[in-house]
């Protein structure tokens, strides 16, 4: 398939993520705000917390999901096509992984809950209901894996953007359950939960049943094939298990040192950044795949070029949506919110800037994983993200600030970040000079000169709802300005001035006929 083919379906897939994308960020951050204002500040804070040690189980599922997308995509590229294989053998891996995740969370899960967290103990009934429906919906999220990782390789975009918004719009209809008085609201919120992520499993099913040929399970057995993909899966774990403490163990960390009020205001800070961040991430999603089949065909040239775009893009995407978040943080969450959670402004703020590093990361991860040699890169990246941990407990322990271990994360991505592009350099011939020039001088100029302009521009406007929609809409042109003075090369401006040219003269043909 010639490189333009490729690059159009890039172009589609993208635009079917970004739909999604708006509708689902829509309702997530509705839906957020009638579960706070359902539950209270801290019966919502013991909810995430709470389901926070099951998902801190992730590390498994993350790593063998993205082992998953990469020996699909890759097998769809090369010349051995043991799609339907990999498919059986993932599902079977997945549902030994809801086994021992049971085992762990059954015993020291449970313990960990009842004995350690900082939990009222009235609510300590509900806490635990809350447990077990969490540890079931996991499980329903654990063995839709491989259904999810196959329509990703396939490039099934439209299917899965339609199923996740029908998920997210299930879990307005159970906050809008919340307001019948059902009963203790966390237990019910915890039962209706479970149901919808049965649901979204069976969609999943289905239409991998139904809709691609490779994703009929039977049973199978490979051991050669276990091996391979569960050594494979065992480097990743690194990597996901670093992630998941960075995230579910700081949680646990504010939790002990600072009560479940902090653990509202982390959630908070996670829906806006999850949300904002998917802005970048739909594109990565869609480039992904693609990366993998080109290094698996050897287009590896294509494949580095896709590397430097999707990084630089990614950054400039969530740009336009975290800037003008970052300076009108506290309006939008009054707004949204009602009322605000200790310290939620600054969680925001510095999640949002983690956020914008971490974009630069996303497709020199999919160069790695495309790569497949991933023992040392796991080991030192996980390394450095590991760290997170161990130095926000001393930072507590001597009195620091709770936003200080959220400063620390921003420093530790940043790290984990130049660590990653030294790797790419070894496992495929990234040129590091390239990736400056093409990549990180020009989202450093668009960054600062986005900032200055809209920093000067927020100190002349006032704090009304209007002036938050003009200051939106100016930070939109400012960014889009500088992305096309600054950001862009004269080829990628003369490109999309083509674009729009092509397109020009469709309309201009439809409207005269």
């Amino acid at each position: 398939m010639q490189n333009s083919e490729k690059n159009k379906r890039v172009i589609k897939n993208t635009l079917f993520l970004y739909i999604r994308m708006i509708l689902v960020l829509g309702i997530s951050l509705y839906t957020s705000r009638l579960v706070l204002d359902a539950l209270g500040i801290e019966d919502y804070g013991i909810y995430n917390v709470v389901a926070g040690i099951v998902t801190m189980m992730s590390f498994m599922t993350g790593a063998m999901s993205a082992s998953t997308q990469r020996f699909l995509s890759y097998e769809h590229g090369s010349a051995t096509n043991r799609v339907k294989d990999i498919f059986k053998m993932s599902v079977n891996i997945h549902a030994v992984i809801f086994i021992l995740v049971v085992v762990l969370m059954e015993s020291i899960g449970l313990w960990f809950l009842n004995n350690k967290l900082n939990i009222p103990a009235e609510r300590l009934y509900a806490a635990n209901w809350a447990y077990q429906c969490a540890l079931i919906s996991f499980g329903f999220s654990i063995m839709g894996i491989p259904y999810v990782a196959s329509i990703i390789s396939n490039e099934k975009m439209g299917a899965f953007a339609y199923i996740g918004v029908l998920e997210v719009s299930l879990k307005l209809i159970v906050a809008f359950t919340l307001y019948l008085s059902l009963g203790d609201n966390l237990v019910v919120y915890s039962i209706l939960i479970v149901f919808s992520s049965a649901f979204i499993w069976s969609l999943y099913f289905l239409f991998c049943k139904y809709k691609i040929v490779d994703t009929k399970y039977a049973l199978f057995w490979d051991m050669d094939l276990f091996k391979k993909l569960l050594g494979f899966t065992g480097w990743n774990l690194i990597g996901n298990v670093a992630v998941v403490t960075m995230n579910q163990g700081l949680n646990i960390l504010l939790n002990i040192f600072f009560g479940p009020a902090l653990n509202a205001s982390r959630a908070i800070s996670n829906q806006v950044n999850m949300a904002i961040r998917s802005f970048s991430s739909n594109l990565q999603m869609s480039m992904n795949p693609l990366i993998t089949k080109s290094y698996a065909s050897g287009e590896h040239e294509y494949m580095q070029s896709l590397i430097l775009k999707g990084s630089k893009y990614s950054f400039f995407l969530l740009l336009m949506l975290t800037l003008p978040v970052l300076l009108q943080t506290e309006q939008i969450l009054s707004i949204w919110l009602g009322q605000l959670p200790e310290k939620v402004i600054i969680f925001c703020q510095l999640s949002l800037v983690d956020s914008l590093v971490i974009s630069l990361s996303g497709t020199l991860i999919a160069g790695a994983q495309a790569n497949g040699n991933i023992k040392i890169y796991q080991i030192v990246t996980g390394g450095v993200l590991l760290l997170n941990l161990p130095l926000s407990y001393l930072l507590f322990i001597y009195g620091a600030k709770p936003e200080v271990a959220m400063a620390l994360m921003v420093v530790i991505s940043t790290i984990a970040f130049t660590v990653r592009l030294l790797f790419m350099r070894k496992m495929i011939g990234l040129s590091i000079r390239a990736y400056c020039r093409v990549v990180l001088s020009r989202v450093f100029l668009v960054a600062l000169f986005s900032f200055l302009i809209m920093w000067y521009l927020d100190s002349l406007m006032g704090n009304t709802f209007l002036y938050l929609i003009v200051e939106s809409f100016t930070s939109m042109f400012v960014v889009i300005s500088t992305i096309w003075l600054l950001g862009l090369e004269h080829a990628e401006r003369k490109f999309i001035l083509n674009k729009l040219s092509a397109f020009y003269s469709k309309l201009k043909v439809k409207s005269s006929s």
